[in-house]
């Protein structure tokens, strides 16, 4: 695994440059996936860095669904608030769009399509497993599998951790299949994405979507082992990474954010 540090992404001043170390990792792959945490600017500057050196033929975004991204074929002049406006955005529930938008500036000829599952999806997920909501194909993308138990315990953990400790013990289980099924969506869509636009396809997900061990690079090598794929990480701290869960790990600051589990102190 590579490691980098990235300088700081401000408001003022240039946009930073693709980190070496990313550009390296991504060589040669035909899927890309770009890890983040959603509210951190640093992250969004760096992904649009590294979008604008790879030039993609395509861009999949955890953050919409395959509806929304539909909305954007056929429009011209892709604004911001041309963006914001065809998207929806401001009522989905992520982040401020103007941390979003210049990933989208990066490639402005790239399709776009969008991996969000439903919700409807994800309840199903969570009460009859990810193969019964991933429907067919689940066994391709490796979903029929039964996860070993020290990995199911540890994904336990993190949904807990996640969650504030908030959740009932018996869900925990649940809202790992929830993930797998989440993470089989976005390389499902990905592979359709190579299909319809050719090398190579970034993915932009959350960092724990991108991990190799059981994220969607494990989906993928599942499902095309042999598609070459870039797992690239965008963290906040010095990773704990021993087992090389990512090909790179750039580093950024943490943004100022409230302490997401005060509310349940």
């Amino acid at each position: 695994m590579a490691l980098a540090p990235a300088a700081p992404a401000g408001a003022e001043g240039p946009p930073p440059a693709a980190p070496a170390a990313a550009l390296e990792a991504a060589r040669g792959s035909q899927i890309v996936l770009l890890g983040e945490t959603h509210d951190n600017p640093h992250h969004h500057a760096l992904q649009a860095a590294i979008v604008g050196a790879l030039r993609p033929a395509a861009i999949v975004f955890e953050m919409l669904s395959p509806a929304q991204a539909a909305r954007l074929e056929g429009l011209t002049g892709r604004t911001e608030p041309a963006l914001r406006e065809a998207l929806g955005w401001d009522g989905s529930g992520w982040p401020d769009f103007a941390m979003y938008y210049p990933i989208f500036a990066a490639a402005p000829g790239a399709a776009v399509l969008g991996a969000g599952v439903p919700a409807e999806a994800l309840r199903r997920a969570i009460a009859d497993g990810a193969a019964a909501a991933f429907g067919p194909a689940a066994g391709r993308y490796g979903l029929e599998d039964a996860l070993p138990p020290p990995e199911l315990a540890a994904r336990t953990d993190l949904q807990n951790e996640a969650h504030c400790g908030a959740l009932p013990a018996e869900i925990l289980p649940g809202m790992v299949e929830a993930q797998r099924l989440r993470d089989a969506a976005f390389a499902r869509t990905a592979l359709e994405a190579l299909d319809r636009h050719g090398p190579p396809v970034v993915v932009i997900a959350g960092r724990g979507h991108v991990r190799r061990d059981w994220g969607i690079p494990a989906a993928l090598a599942a499902a095309a082992p042999q598609i070459p794929v870039a797992a690239i990480a965008l963290s906040e701290t010095v990773p704990e990474d021993p087992g090389g869960r990512f090909d790179a790990e750039i580093v950024t600051p943490a943004p100022p954010r409230e302490d997401p589990c005060a509310a349940f102190d």
